[in-house]
């Protein structure tokens, strides 16, 4: 399995925390102050989210990593 990069994982989280500010449910257990950035990262470390990470390579082929 392919490692994501910090920008890939920037990107994963801040579009998981804006789904969970607009009304998406959570996929863990949220605790009673829990933001939407909180969720989103402790989502992307337990691996519960169902996001694909599609990365172009250079000789033009795409990767896809499931997160």
């Amino acid at each position: 399995m392919s490692l994501i990069t910090r920008f890939e994982r920037a990107r994963l989280i801040s579009a998981r925390a804006l789904q969970l500010a607009l009304g998406a449910p959570p996929l863990v257990k949220p605790d009673k102050e829990s933001k939407p950035y909180d969720l989103a990262k402790v989502e992307l470390e337990q691996g519960v989210l169902p996001m694909v990470v599609l990365r172009r390579l250079p000789n033009g082929r795409m990767e896809e990593i499931s997160v």
